[in-house]
């Protein structure tokens, strides 16, 4: 691997203490690589030289800063097959679900490339007063991302390029299953003219000590966290001490509804790419599968058959259509859960026993019947693993979708559309993918509602997280 130290002012370093941090290849178990692991005083350095930057940046002209980022679309455009293979060495998914993802990495610099320009303020009169009310949006300061290790290209890009588009500087904070993509990107950006300090890279084995500290300078404006709602929270206790704006993309434990006037192949095809694109582990994965009893049997049969068509082994292999998890943990956690299930009633229709071998894998499984006690239908399950369980009422199945603490996003299938609407409407989800199984678009507003999150990324809102609204009062 050509990056594997600290990026900080545009420049390769060693961390402070020389402690170094061991990425795994999940397929193989074996060491991937060794990379540098930041300390306080290295996060001192990039809080530094995002200041340095700042000043500069938020000064270019709106079209600057956009024909860097578009240039940035271009280069990662021409790279996708380098990117890819290393997605699915240090993340495990198969190689054309890394494709899928660093296609939709790079699709962030051209959005935001093209929002860069339109940060629209206002002018109006005051109804009463007669003076000016003079609106503008102002790039907030330094933001600190902290990204997870399930897509370790588009969660990075999704938070650099509206911080950038904003006139913000950055501090990243990758995953330490998964800093390699990450590192890989900051030759991209500086080849597409990035000026330096601007964004810098800090993988940590200390992730919590380090994060706290950048969180507690008084530069630092902005949080943009994607991860487990409880480390959510507990970034949220950090962010009110210095007020900062955060943007929190956390849980998810979507309800996937399957009407009995779906059309079951479009549901079929739905589900599929709901529940097992990068294998599951997503927070926008199907995690309960809610199918009204006329239709369960048939829909049942069809995705099981479907399910079992995917192949299972290493992502860099021909012909794979699942990797393996990105861990043991995580692995086994999976299993657990499969195996809770099934001693609480439900009946595997697929899968279901851990393969023998090296590697984190994990079956395509399918299971039926699931209780509600089970512990998949509370927890998400971040793995290949359908929970099937069946309705008759509609005001029931949507009680049953909305008792969550979360609210991601949720599925629903249907072909009468005035039903669908209303379903859709008083789901408490903040997106909803309505006959199809995919909600993830650069140009959406992508987020949460409950414990799912706070804020939005993408879409014209995902700039304004990093922007601070400035009223001018006015006479002339």
């Amino acid at each position: 691997m050509d990056h594997t130290q600290l990026y900080i002012n545009g420049e390769w370093r060693e961390g402070a203490a020389g402690a170094r941090i061991n990425v795994i290849n999940p397929a193989t178990e074996e060491v991937l690589a060794s990379v540098a692991s930041a300390e306080i005083s290295d996060a001192d350095a990039a809080l530094d030289a995002a200041q340095a930057a700042f000043s500069d940046w938020a000064a270019r002209k709106p079209r600057e800063r956009s024909e860097i980022l578009r240039k940035a679309w271009e280069l990662m455009t021409a790279r996708l097959e380098d990117f890819a293979r290393l997605i699915t060495l240090e993340n495990g998914k198969a190689h054309a679900d890394a494709i899928g993802e660093a296609t939709y990495a790079a699709e962030f610099f051209r959005w935001f490339a093209e929002e860069a320009v339109r940060a629209d303020g206002m002018i109006t009169m005051a109804p009463s007063s007669g003076a000016r009310i003079i609106v503008q949006h102002k790039p907030a300061g330094i933001a600190v991302l902290v990204t997870p290790w399930n897509y370790p290209a588009a969660m990075g890009t999704r938070k650099i390029a509206p911080a950038l588009a904003a006139g913000c500087p950055v501090i990243i904070k990758p995953a330490s299953e998964t800093p390699l993509t990450m590192l890989a990107l900051m030759p991209l950006l500086d080849e597409a003219g990035v000026p330096r300090g601007l964004v810098n890279v800090l993988p940590s084995k200390n992730s919590g000590r380090l994060v706290d500290h950048m969180l507690h300078d008084p530069r630092v404006r902005v949080i943009s966290f994607t991860g487990s709602t409880e480390v959510g929270r507990k970034l949220l206790h950090s962010a009110a001490d210095q007020v900062l704006k955060p943007a929190m993309e956390l849980g998810g434990n979507a309800p996937l509804i399957v009407f009995e006037d779906a059309d079951i192949d479009k549901a079929v095809k739905g589900a599929m790419l709901a529940k097992m694109r990068n294998l599951g582990e997503a927070c926008t994965a199907a995690n309960r599968f809610y199918i009204h009893e006329k239709i369960a049997p048939a829909f049942t049969k069809e995705f099981t058959r479907a399910m079992a068509t995917l192949k299972l082994g290493n992502g860099l292999d021909k012909g794979v259509d699942i990797g393996p998890l990105v861990n043991a943990a995580t692995r086994d956690k999976v299993a657990a859960f499969v195996d809770d299930a099934v001693a609480k009633g439900a009946k595997v229709e697929l899968g279901g026993t851990r393969p023998n071998g090296i590697g984190f894998f994990y079956p395509p499984t399918v299971l039926s019947n699931v209780p509600e006690t089970a512990d998949c239908v509370d927890d998400e399950i971040f793995g290949p693993v359908a929970a099937l369980q069946t309705f008759t009422d509609e005001e029931d199945v949507i009680r049953r979708a909305n008792n969550t603490e979360y609210g991601l996003v949720a599925y629903v299938f249907s072909e009468d559309m005035k039903r669908a609407m209303r379903v859709c409407e008083r789901l408490e989800y903040g997106m909803v993918g309505l006959n199809r199984g995919l909600v993830s678009d650069p140009a959406a507003p992508f987020g949460g509602v409950k414990q799912s999150g706070l804020g939005r990324e993408g879409g014209h809102e995902g700039t304004l997280e990093f922007m601070e609204t400035q009223y001018i009062s006015a006479e002339w």
